[in-house]
């Protein structure tokens, strides 16, 4: 089929690189702009992108993918089907109108549940046992068209939104493959919505990353891992900031923050209900270091608090 894709990030990157495996014609692949990234503000390219160059193909980067002549430039690609992968913008009407077989998205949940830009972290954060990937016929609203096909995908105890997103990006391969021909042959019967059950999956900010030790211990451990890699988790000691890269739930009770060092090689915190066990942890200016080479270095951590704030 002779096709456009859209995408940025990597959850969109093995669908791209299975489409052209099948031997589908990819006439453009559209994806965000550069943009600075990081401590440095070095430009950054969408993985998508970088993909694409590798594969050979022409890449499109529109600021506004409603902008008149870019809509043009598409309409002159003359594509079959549009395939878009947490592309970044919701598409107008005049390109959703402009393929023969409409336009296909591959959204990584299984709608409707949470529709939006951050999917895979909140199916964590809400300590979902599974999730999966829909391949659903693209309209005007925000990821609420018709499902094509659906493929589900159990969430891991140790998954974190890295992790998660490998898993589903595979899985969005294989049914985006299996389903262009289908679509082309009339065989895949669209599905409207339930919109009973909709559920909504907002645009994650680097403050959801500052951690609520008055949460349960089960609400935080799922929380930090939702949140990497990115925004990440923090909380402050003594007025400077502390990442929390991984943690276990353990029972027991304590007073929100307030940390232990049972055997001076494990570190444990208090939360609103259980305690919650760091595993891994990187100090402000430091690298990533398992709990027991952190306490090494503050011997007498037990019994002080991590706090919410830069105030100690």
């Amino acid at each position: 089929m002779r096709l456009v894709y859209m995408g940025t990030p990597r959850f969109a990157v093995q669908p791209l690189l299975a489409l052209h495996q099948a031997g589908h014609q990819i006439v453009g692949v559209v994806s965000r702009t550069d943009k600075p990234a990081g401590r440095g503000r070095m430009v950054a390219v969408p993985e998508v992108k970088q993909a694409a160059r590798e594969l050979g193909l022409t890449v499109l980067q529109p600021k506004q993918v409603r902008d008149p002549e870019f809509i043009e430039t598409l309409r002159g690609l003359a594509p079959e089907a549009i395939v878009a992968a947490a592309y970044g913008q919701i598409l107008p009407k005049a390109v959703l109108d402009l393929p023969r077989y409409g336009c296909i998205n591959i959204h990584a949940s299984l709608l409707p549940a949470y529709r939006g830009a951050a999917p895979i972290n909140w199916a964590i954060i809400r300590g979902d046992r599974e999730t999966g990937v829909t391949i659903m016929q693209m309209d005007e609203g925000m990821d609420t068209g018709a499902i094509l096909l659906q493929g589900i995908v159990p969430i891991e105890e140790e998954d974190t939104t890295g992790t998660l997103t490998e898993k589903l990006s595979s899985r969005g391969a294989e049914l985006i493959t299996s389903a262009l021909p289908r679509i082309a042959s009339g065989s895949l019967m669209p599905k409207a919505q339930d919109q009973a059950k909709a559920s909504l999956a907002p645009l994650l900010s680097k403050h959801d990353g500052l951690i609520d030790w008055t949460l349960s211990a089960k609400e935080i451990h799922n929380r930090v891992r939702g949140f990497k890699p990115w925004p990440g988790s923090f909380t402050f000691l003594d007025g400077a900031v502390v990442k929390i890269l991984r943690t276990e739930v353990l029972p027991g009770s304590s007073e929100p923050g307030c940390i232990f060092a049972p055997s001076g090689k494990t570190m444990e915190v208090g939360t609103g209900e259980g305690m919650v066990r760091i595993v891994t942890i990187q100090p402000a200016g430091g690298k990533p270091m398992p709990a027991a080479a952190f306490l090494s270095g503050h011997r007498n951590i037990a019994g002080r608090k991590f706090s919410r704030t830069e105030q100690p």
